[in-house]
C-alpha cells in the first residue's frame, strides 16, 4: 500500500485552493482557508508540508507561520503569494523555507514539494 504524502493548502481563495488540489491531485490534501484554521489543522495532521498564502484576512500567512513553527520547529513551511517583492522577505524571516510567486505552473509547484517532502513510502 502507497502512503501518499500529506500537504495543507492555505488560501483564502477557494479558486486557488481548488486548482492547487487539482495540480497536486497525487497527494495526499488537506485545506485551510485561513491562518487561523491553518494552525488548526497542522496540529490535528502533522502534514509532510504546508503551502501557504501570505495575505489572507485575520491572521495572515507570517503569523500562522511563525505559530505552526512555534508548535512544530520541524514543520515545513512554504510561502505562496502574488505580492513575493513586498511579503516573501517577511515571509522568510519567520521561517518559511522558501516563496513562489503566484501564479506558478504545476511543474514548479511539484519540484519544489519534490525537494521538501519524502518519497511516497511503499
Amino acid at each position: 500500500m502507497m502512503v501518499r504524502p500529506r500537504l495543507l493548502i492555505v488560501d483564502d481563495d477557494d479558486s486557488i485552493r481548488e486548482i492547487v488540489k487539482i495540480m497536486l491531485k497525487d497527494y495526499d490534501v488537506i485545506e485551510a482557508s485561513d491562518g487561523e484554521e491553518a494552525v488548526r489543522i497542522y496540529k490535528m495532521f502533522k502534514p509532510e508540508l504546508v503551502l501557504m498564502d501570505i495575505s489572507m484576512p485575520g491572521k495572515d500567512g507570517v503569523e500562522a507561520t511563525k505559530e505552526i513553527l512555534n508548535f512544530d520547529p520541524n514543520a515545513r513551511i512554504v510561502g505562496l503569494t502574488a505580492f513575493a517583492r513586498s511579503r516573501g522577505k517577511e515571509m522568510l524571516e519567520n521561517g518559511a523555507l522558501e516563496v513562489l510567486e503566484k501564479p506558478f505552473t504545476r511543474k514548479t509547484l511539484k519540484e519544489l514539494i519534490e525537494k521538501y517532502v519524502t518519497k511516497a513510502v511503499a
